[in-house]
């Protein structure tokens, strides 16, 4: 080992044990980076070994090619110099995570309360919308001090744990780090999450990254790392494994099926080390977590909370959290064990801003622009035009988002932070409108006033409007010219600082249009024309604003389903209304008759009807009693049920739903992106157009400068693609919006296109064509058996399986009374059945398959004759036996919907020409149901691998195919088809998730209407396309041979713009019953 040379305030550390920290005076922005860079590079290995903590001025080397005092040397010739080797880590703030803080009102309470004891309100920050609480490095109050304080205001801290884990630089080994390429992916995935590249040194030849101090916690930063494919290890300062105790047992408070096993499998996954790390018990909501080293129990805590459950540590003594569901203190609080903080709607990792004067496309593409370069890239952000949303991508830091929010009110707009369920912005936004609309009323008024002096000073209505004065000229009196300016004024206000930007950044649009012809009317003296351009082009605005603000109310609707209180029933007995938002998972509320079910729940008392159209368009009751599922907006009947609750008040399939449709119009359909990629092209090059039509006339033919200024000028305003921008955008969310309405999710106006080109769907048969409930039909036992020993035996295999054929089997053993005998080593064997020892014995059950595979005699006994027959009959037929005997065969049905023939039917009638069924059933089975109901294809006994293979095939000879199932099971094929749709979604945060189109029935009714639906959708869209291109030619045509006016043209804008947006606005109403 080199010698390391001591200095002022302490010698270099054994790079052995750690790597190399030096603090570096004068190092505190990128420039100094940059000189570090080109400096020490080359001494230890490459800049991949060296990061940056410029907050502290820290700089991390990861070599042992260069000593100590090379290194100082080599930082003193950039006018820098090292001040110390740093043995131990800087002083750090603490983060807190504070359940309830979420508004600045619980903001103020805080401060407040520990200003004194952290030595002032300095050294307190907060973020709201993530509920978390900084405390400087100079606060030296003790935790327990800062969470009795806390406490004090209602509130609960919880001290993240990564946070303090976390001193050191933080060194992983990964698995797969060999070569730039797996650095360069490294960097583009962790960077932005410790605070750019800078924070992350690399040794490809031993697989290790180095994370700067105080850069992310553990956890994020191992998600991060497997979203590259590569598995990371966290290492300590001797190079060896932190590793835990034990297995981490947790209690989750919502899990009791595999929907939610899955949801947990993907939250929590990645922080951990990977999926095989975790294992459930659905029955007890147990979830373990082998030893690992990459997240502590706070950290699972918290990612099992985002999934809107709710975790706490369990040991096998602890009954009363079997039974009690955990507790978070709310905001406005009683105390009360059935209330908890509302849960944050907004993604992890992502900003979120609410902009005011965002209503079309155009403001969209502005700020793409302006706010794409600060945040790395416009694909980081994504806008939801229903709500004024824009959402930032990559975890911005303080500094990014007060840039951002600079940029957006360089564009004549205004950001600010989004609060879920805050009115204030609502408020805000609809003031902006009131005021947009009355300077709007206050131009048209000046406008006509002025028109009104005017034509009285001209002497009648035609000389004031056929007058063609100077600007020299006193031929527009006085009074007239300022009402024509004050017009001019009020119907400018939101255009001009937009115009200003575009003209700023040499990118022309519509405002930029619009400004320019205004000041050339003035210029020549035409002040009416001037006004009335204004003024109608403001009516256009608003009347953009009123379009977007139906398909908003739209949404809205869907929101005002769920019921804002609920009564609680607490646990002294007590009924109590709250605010849904406030109600815990695990509460229990009592649902009077006719009232609406304000939360997601499962009824535990009561029977009733339920109405469940709000989510699924269905106004067919369904009848409820004990262990039935209820969802948030729904209708109770005549009966009063108590249910309790499973999700929170942010994440009910309702409030997923309203988020998903707010959200899809940042998935822009193709006939979307054509006409933002037309606009763009075709605004600059009608201006270049005006241009040519005013200078050529006049210098080569000796036309009036006059004239063809003026005709210029109206060129310019027939330029205006305003109602070509609008067309699109609001007829895509009607769209979106009336779908919902009718129990269809469309996940994105790029799937909702899609529908209308499909010639060819694949379905698989279970739950699709059939009812998905199989019941066990016929008993065959062989070699003198009873039926009973027949079922006791596959009951024992099926015990712990979920499979709906198992569910049967189960079901029927318990009609009959059938005692279940336990069986050990139960395994599945994939695609054939399952093995498993019964009383020492080894026994199986399975398909065909697994039958021919298992026994020897089988053709002299007749059984594969008998199960030929019965699979003939159109029955699904499992057989099952010990050894090398078959104790019998078991023949299930699964009822064919009776809707199902009608169905097949109707998307013939919609231009589907071939309907495949997909199934891991037999052939004989599948091809009676086929017969049954009109099927074309049938491809059976299929893996879940030869599904993908069937829909690759099928897409050869097909344009467009969809493939439908349970979005889970059939993701693989789903994924391979051009759409992806879910059916059964109401109760499926999986199939919602997963689907590109989710039917919230539990049938295909609404896929014909769907079909129907993409098509009328595409042909308003090409209607409105057509006619707002038709009016801009004919007005070019009449501006060149003198015909059209300034005001002439613009109204015919606004006209067209009014058109389109009543001819899109259509799309909302249309019902199940549509046929156009």
């Amino acid at each position: 080992m080199n010698v390391n040379v001591p200095t002022a305030a302490g010698a270099a550390p054994d790079r052995e044990d750690m790597p190399m920290r030096a603090k570096v005076a004068g190092l505190d922005c990128q420039n100094e980076v940059r000189q570090l860079k080109a400096a020490v590079g080359h001494l230890v290995g490459g800049e991949d070994r060296l990061s940056f903590d410029t907050a502290n001025g820290v700089m991390t080397v990861v070599s042992k090619e260069a000593s100590a005092d090379a290194i100082e040397r080599a930082v003193a010739q950039t006018g820098m110099r090292v001040l110390s080797w740093l043995s131990g880590p800087e002083p750090r703030p603490r983060r807190f995570h504070v359940e309830g803080l979420d508004c600045r009102n619980e903001a103020r309470a805080l401060t407040a309360a520990l200003s004194q004891l952290v030595g002032g309100e300095s050294n307190l920050s907060f973020d709201t919308r993530k509920g978390l609480m900084v405390i400087g490095s100079q606060a030296n109050a003790s935790l327990a001090d800062i969470e009795q304080a806390v406490a004090s205001t209602g509130m609960r801290a919880r001290l993240l744990a990564d946070e303090v884990a976390d001193e050191e630089p933080l060194s992983f080994e990964i698995e797969g780090l060999d070569c730039q390429n797996e650095v360069r992916q490294l960097k583009a995935a962790v960077g932005p999450l410790v605070g750019g590249e800078d924070k992350l040194s690399f040794d490809d030849k031993r697989g290790l990254m180095t994370v700067a101090s105080g850069s992310a916690s553990v956890a994020l930063i191992a998600q991060a790392i497997a979203g590259t494919g590569m598995r990371a290890r966290l290492r300590s300062q001797g190079d060896t494994t932190f590793a835990t105790g034990g297995p981490l047992r947790f209690k989750i408070h919502g899990l009791d099926c595999q929907n939610e096993v899955r949801q947990l499998k993907a939250a929590v996954g990645p922080i951990v080390g990977g999926e095989d790390k975790l294992s459930f018990d659905t029955k007890r909501g147990l979830m373990e977590v082998a030893p690992q080293a990459l997240a502590s129990a706070a950290a699972i805590t918290e990612t099992v909370w985002r999934t809107g459950m709710a975790a706490e540590p369990w040991t096998d003594g602890a009954e009363s959290m079997a039974s009690a569901p955990v507790q978070a203190p709310s905001c406005s609080a009683c105390g009360a064990e059935a209330l908890t903080a509302p849960v944050p709607a907004v993604e992890p990792g992502h900003a979120v801003f609410k902009i005011h004067g965002m209503d079309c496309g155009d403001e969209v593409a502005v700020l793409k622009r302006e706010v794409g370069p600060i945040v790395s890239g416009d694909d980081k952000l994504a806008f939801d035009l229903i709500n004024g949303r824009m959402s930032i991508a990559g975890n911005p830091d303080s500094t990014v988002l007060a840039q951002v929010e600079k940029a957006v009110a360089r564009t004549g707009m205004r950001a600010e932070p989004w609060t879920e369920g805050s009115t204030e912005g609502s408020a805000a936004e609809e003031r902006r409108r009131r005021t947009q609309s009355l300077l709007t009323a206050a131009s048209g008024i000046l406008a006509a006033l002025g028109f009104a002096y005017h034509a009285w000073a001209a002497g009648s209505l035609v000389a004031a409007v056929s007058e063609t004065p100077d600007p020299t000229a006193a031929g527009v009196p006085a009074p007239a010219v300022i009402a024509y300016v004050f017009s001019i004024l009020c119907a400018v206000r939101y255009v001009a600082p937009k115009a200003l930007l575009a003209a700023r950044r040499l990118r022309p649009d519509m405002n930029l249009l619009m400004v320019v012809a205004v000041a050339g009317a003035v210029i020549i003296g035409q002040w009416f024309e001037a006004a009335t351009v204004s003024f109608l082009f403001a009516v256009s605005l608003a009347l953009e604003a009123w379009s977007l603000g139906r398909a908003r109310r739209a949404v809205a609707a869907l929101m005002e389903l769920a019921p804002t209180t609920a009564l609680v029933r607490f646990p002294d007995a007590t009924e109590r209304e709250v605010q849904a938002s406030e109600v815990a998972i695990g509460a229990h509320v009592i649902v009077r008759p006719g009232d609406k079910i304000p939360l997601d729940g499962r009824v535990i008392s009561g029977e009733s009807e339920v109405n469940q159209a709000p989510i699924t368009g269905e106004s067919v009751p369904v009848a409820v009693s004990p262990d039935s599922e209820v969802f948030a907006g729904t209708i109770n009947g005549e009966g009063a049920l108590a249910i309790e609750t499973t999700k929170a008040a942010g994440d009910t399939t309702l409030a997923r739903i309203i988020r998903m449709v707010g959200s899809a119009q940042s998935r822009r359909a193709p006939t979307e992106q054509w006409v933002e990629r037309f606009a763009r092209i075709y605004t600059p090059a009608v201006m270049a157009m005006a241009l040519i039509v005013f200078l050529v006339p006049p210098l080569l033919f000796g036309g009036l400068w006059e004239v063809w200024f003026y005709r210029a000028l109206v060129l310019l305003v027939i330029a205006c693609p305003c109602a070509l921008v609008i067309s699109t955008p609001v007829s895509i969310v009607a769209a979106l919006a009336g779908a919902a309405k009718q129990g269809v999710l469309v996940k994105g106006g790029v799937h909702l296109e899609t529908p209308a080109h499909l010639t060819a769907i694949a379905m698989d048969k279970t739950g699709t064509l059939t009812e998905g409930r199989p019941r066990v039909v016929e008993l065959v036992p062989l070699g003198g058996r009873s039926e009973d020993d027949l079922l006791g035996l596959a009951a024992a295999l099926e015990a712990r399986s979920e499979h709906p054929l198992a569910r049967a089997i189960l079901e029927k053993a318990a009609e009959r009374s059938v005692a279940v005998r336990a069986a050990d080593a139960v395994q599945a064997i994939r695609g054939r059945g399952v093995i498993g020892r019964v009383q020492g014995r080894e026994a199986w059950l399975g398909s065909r398959r697994l039958l021919e595979e298992r026994g020897a005699t089988l053709s002299e006994a007749g059984i594969l004759d008998k199960a030929d027959g019965l699979a003939g009959a159109g029955r699904t037929v499992v057989a099952v036996g010990d050894g090398d005997s078959v104790w019998g065969l078991i023949a299930t049905a699964d009822a064919v919907r009776p809707q199902a023939r009608r169905l097949v039917a109707d998307l013939h009638a919609a231009g589907i020409r071939r309907v495949v069924m997909l199934t891991g059933d037999n052939r004989a089975t599948a091809e009676a149901i086929a017969r049954e109901t009109g099927v074309d294809e049938v491809h059976a006994e299929l893996l879940p691998e030869h599904k993908v293979e069937a829909v690759e095939k099928l897409a050869e000879d097909h344009k467009a195919i969809a493939m439908i199932g349970d979005g889970v099971n059939d993701a693989p094929a789903m994924a391979r088809a051009n759409l992806g749709i879910a059916m059964g979604a109401i109760g499926s945060d999986a199939a919602i998730e997963t689907a590109d189109i989710a039917l919230m029935q539990d049938d295909l009714s609404r896929l014909p209407w769907l079909i129907r639906h993409s098509r009328a959708t595409l042909g308003i869209i090409r209607q409105n396309i057509g006619f707002s291109l038709g009016v801009k030619l004919l007005f070019t045509v009449l501006t060149v041979i003198g015909l059209a006016s300034l005001w002439g043209a613009i109204a015919a804008d606004v006209g067209a713009s009014l058109l389109v947006v009543l001819n899109g606005l259509r799309l909302l109403g249309r019902d199940q019953h549509a046929n156009a």
